[in-house]
Parts: structure tokens; sequence; C-alpha cells
């Protein structure tokens, strides 16, 4: 009698399960099918759809997505976004590296004072200081500047050094014991030993860091005053509701990137994040 009454409480909570999974999968996916439908609406204006979907459907939105660029110059900040993005990931991730293998690697004073700094740091959101940010920027002239944008990304990134400190955790310090017996130094052997065995969260810390300035608009809506010189975030913002189709259609378009590429590098996303989440 315990069998089977095992086997219906599991069937039981296997369809539970599976009923909340696809419950909350709906949830997701019903906002990203609207925003998909919605590039399709012949008006481009939010107002005339029937519901929430467009009554008539057509592709005039993606032609005037980046035909019509005289007000709204889609290309133009796309562009400035990936540079944005990618200069800002490539600087951001060297100094997370640096920053967590040091942190790992090293026994100096101040390190664990350093340490719990950053994380109460961490717990304050990042627009508490965009005055001082901004005064900075002017100090500098780094207002209407991508490099200035960049830059302060790339200056925020090591907050956020503690899953890449778990990674290196787990490389057995004895092969850096052997290394600095042969005669290497700590250069050669973050270049040579730790950077080789590290290509997992090397790749995801790319991926982080590239994420955020792609879609961020707090940053660049302070920073750059210029239409010419907005991010795709600020321009898609600036956008009235009759052109809500071009909206929906520059939202989708700046996700495909980001998407393929969490695709394609997904498995190393996955093996730096669970090798950095436990310390052996």
């Amino acid at each position: 009698m315990k069998k089977p009454a095992m086997r219906s409480k599991k069937i039981a909570d296997c369809f539970l399960t599976y009923a909340i999974l696809v419950v909350v999968s709906m949830v997701f996916l019903f906002p990203i099918l609207w925003l998909v439908l919605s590039c399709f609406s012949a008006s481009g204006s939010i107002y005339s759809f029937n519901g929430f979907f467009p009554t008539e459907y057509s592709f005039d939105s993606f032609k005037t997505l980046f035909t019509d660029t005289v007000m709204y110059n889609y290309i133009s900040w796309f562009g400035y976004t990936l540079l944005v993005a990618v200069v800002s990931s490539v600087i951001g991730t060297l100094l997370v590296i640096l920053t967590a293998f040091t942190i790992s690697s090293f026994q100096f004073s101040g390190r664990k004072f350093l340490m719990k700094g950053a994380l109460v740091l961490g717990m304050f959101p990042s627009f508490m200081g965009m005055i001082a940010v901004y005064l900075l920027m002017t100090q500098f002239g780094f207002i209407n500047s991508h490099i200035g944008l960049a830059l302060i990304y790339a200056g925020g990134a090591p907050m956020g050094y503690l899953v890449q400190k778990g990674f290196f955790d787990t490389i057995p310090n004895s092969i850096y014991e052997a290394a600095r017996i042969d005669g290497a130094s700590n250069l050669h052997i973050f270049c040579k030993i730790t950077l080789p065995l590290s290509k997992p969260i090397i790749v995801y810390t790319l991926l982080t860091q590239f994420a955020w300035p792609w879609s961020d608009f707090v940053l660049p809506k302070l920073l750059l005053k210029d239409r010419d010189l907005w991010t795709v975030a600020v321009g898609l913002m600036s956008l009235p509701e009759t052109e809500f189709a071009r909206f929906a259609a520059g939202s989708v378009f700046i996700a495909v990137p980001i998407v393929i590429l969490y695709f394609f590098l997904s498995k190393y996303m996955i093996n730096g994040l669970s090798a950095g989440a436990v310390k052996e």
C-alpha cells in the first residue's frame, strides 16, 4: 500500500512542479511576445492597439528604424553603444580579474577590511553617487564623451570581484608554489598559469561587463547631452508614443547580439559561475 501511495504522491508533486513552471514561463513569455508583435504594428502608435496587440501588421517599423535617421539616428546610437560596451567590458574584466587574483593569492595588511568595505559599499544603489560622478566628469571634461562613460563602467567593475575570487580560490596553491620554486615571478604566474586556467571565469566576466552598459539608461542619460551621441537605451526612451513600433523594433534588435553571445558562450558562463560560487 505504501508504494502506490508514494508513487501517486511523486506524480502529484511532479505535476504541480511542471504546472508552476508553465505558469511562471507564461508570465515571462507574454511581455516578450507582446513586444515582438508590437514591432510589426502598421500604425506604429500604441494607441491603435486592440487590447494588447496591434490590429494591423507591417514591416515598416524596421524599415524606418534604419532609414529615417534625421531625428532618431538608431544606427549611430547602436554604434556608440557597442563602442562603450566593448571598451568598458575589456577594461572592466582586466580590473576585476586582477583584483580577484590579488585578494585570492596574497595576504597583505588591510585585506579583510578591503573585502568587507567592498561588500558594504556594494549594498548601496549606484544612483546614490550620480551627483559625485557628474561633478567628476565635468571636472575631467568627460561630458558627452563615450570613453569617459566607458571608464565609469570599468571603474566600478572591481566592486563585484567575489565570484572571480571564488574561482581563483579553487586553483590549487601548490601550482603557484611549484612555479615560484622554479623562479617564476608573480606576473609570470598570472599570465602563464592563472589566465590559461581561467577561461570560464574570464568569459563570464566579459559577458556580464558587456551586458551592463549595453542596456543601461541612467548613466548615458546623465552624461550624454547631445542627441547625436546618445546610446540606444537613451535614444529609444526619447521616442514618443506614436513611434512605439519603432521603439519595440529597436528593443528587439538590440537584444539579438547579447542573446547570441549568451547562447554560444553559455557553457563557459555556467562553468565560471559554478566554479566561482564554491571554495574548495
